[in-house]
């Protein structure tokens, strides 16, 4: 099967893919959505359950107030309108790890509608925002006696999540990501969620089509369920424009259905005919009253909205002197945020702290595989080195080596530079009697030089900083050299 790169770019050219997304975010509360049990990952098989969340005869639901809370504060950072009054209702469809046969959902009147996610170049509109419980999980490993064998652990059923449903805007694979990335960063700032993929807390499910550019009416979607993360949703939508594309110029129908997305192939299989809305017969959830949240509730809510990732790096740019590329950089995580201007309002250099942090810092944090959470040196190690950099009492090259020496013996740079304790050379006389010895030892770039070949003051700088053990003030070394090395009259 061709993908879109693949195949020819006129026949690519002919169609265009309408994306939407449908995104289910496990929300950070201790307790299930509707009873008491814990909602903690990776507790041993079926020992976080109740007669409520197995779905035993009589147990009735008692909704979560934190879980709520967590969805209206997502939902105003996602810039939906929460509504007064929403209706939980029953979603009935029969798998094994869904033990009362339904899930208890919203469907017509939602928690939260009509948000938007700003990506850059447009605006991706959401069209709803609801609460609903999560089901079971089925296991399908660790029989080798026989593959056909599934186990199910229901510690998962009843864990609140939100469901975020995109308009379908999405124009292309490349949006879709950017669309999971902007969405990732905001619910993380919020602290409603750990978004973490490899647990189940982030999963997407991505509905595509292809019409004949310049059709309004909608082509036929399949539904990619069950893609772990982000670059495969990306992929996975890659191969699936490129099939339906190519079923369409065969002359063949595109069939409404679920599919699964095989990473290690790069191709989409069927699960199975995709139910519509009516297939599940939604009806009003008996048990649980209207929910109403009101003026002042959402008041209360909206007043611990953390500042969010875009008008955070605004605000940094003008506050710090900083470039958008660095706010951007900064602004990735809130952590690093955090930790960021805890340093920069201890600095006297904001700017020499940013440029740090992107390019000495981040650098070994990558190359060890390491969070900023678990960095040896510590923003405030950050704002130090900066200060002594500005004052001249070390310099770049010793910042490096005390660096390194920071991760290798995983202290902080103050107790590393306590012990170390380098100091720039920056009396004149010894730095000349360095540049003197270099000078007298290299007559032949010494005549180049005079010659005109000015950038071969890069090699004097070089055996100076060398000779100097790198302690040499570097702007010294260079204002002597130049007038060392001027043609003698």
């Amino acid at each position: 099967m061709a993908t879109t790169r693949e195949m020819s770019v006129t026949a690519r050219s002919k169609y265009e893919p309408v994306i939407g997304l449908e995104v289910h975010v496990q929300l950070l509360t201790v307790s299930k959505i509707f009873c008491s049990c814990s909602a903690r990952f990776g507790a041993l098989p079926n020992t976080n359950v109740c007669p409520v969340c197995l779905g035993l005869p009589g147990a009735l639901p008692v909704l979560n107030r934190k879980a709520v809370e967590f969805a209206v504060l997502a939902a105003m950072a996602l810039n939906c309108r929460v509504n007064p009054t929403s209706i939980f209702a029953r979603k009935n469809y029969f798998y094994p790890d869904l033990p009362k046969g339904y899930q208890i959902s919203q469907y017509d009147k939602p928690l939260a509608e009509f948000g938007v996610i700003d990506i850059g170049a447009k605006k991706i509109g959401i069209t709803r925002l609801h609460l609903e419980e999560d089901a079971g999980k089925s296991l399908h490993e660790g029989f080798p006696d026989s593959a056909e064998k599934t186990a199910i652990d229901l510690n998962r059923s009843g864990v609140p999540l939100i469901e975020i449903v995109s308009e379908p805007e999405i124009a292309s694979p490349d949006e879709a990501h950017e669309y999971l990335t902007r969405m990732k960063e905001i619910i993380l700032y919020t602290g409603v969620s750990d978004c973490n993929m490899e647990e189940g807390s982030l999963r997407c499910d991505a509905n595509v089509s292809v019409r004949p550019v310049g059709q309004s009416q909608l082509g036929t979607k399949t539904e990619i369920k069950n893609v772990n993360s982000f670059r495969f949703i990306r992929d996975a939508l890659e191969y699936e424009i490129g099939r339906q594309i190519e079923v369409l110029e065969s002359g063949g129908k595109i069939t409404q259905e679920t599919r699964l997305y095989n990473s290690a192939e790069g191709k989409t299989y069927s699960m199975r005919s995709k139910e519509e809305a009516h297939d599940y017969r939604y009806f009003p959830e008996p048990d649980l009253l209207p929910l109403v949240v009101d003026e002042k509730w959402q008041g209360k809510i909206r007043n611990s909205l953390p500042e969010l990732p875009d008008a955070r790096r605004k605000r940094m740019v003008a506050d710090y002197g900083i470039t958008d590329y660095d706010a951007g950089v900064l602004t990735a995580s809130r952590t690093l945020a955090d930790e960021f201007e805890l340093a920069a309002k201890a600095a006297k250099n904001p700017k020499r702290v940013a440029n740090l942090v992107q390019s000495e810092l981040m650098g070994r944090l990558k190359a060890k595989g390491l969070e900023i959470a678990s960095s040896p040196i510590s923003m405030k190690g950050v704002a130090l080195s900066a200060d002594l950099v500005e004052r001249g009492t070390i310099s770049g090259k010793m910042l490096k080596d005390l660096y390194d020496l920071s991760f290798e013996r995983n202290q902080d740079f103050p107790a590393v530079y306590e012990k170390e304790k380098p100091q720039q050379i920056t009396d004149t006389a010894a730095i000349e009697k360095i540049i003197d010895e270099i000078v007298a030892a290299s007559p032949k770039q010494v005549e180049q030089y005079r010659a005109g070949k000015t950038t071969v003051i890069g090699f004097f700088v070089g055996q100076v900083m060398k000779a100097s053990k790198g302690q040499a003030n570097p702007q010294m070394v260079n204002e002597l050299l130049t007038k060392k090395l001027e043609p003698q009259g």
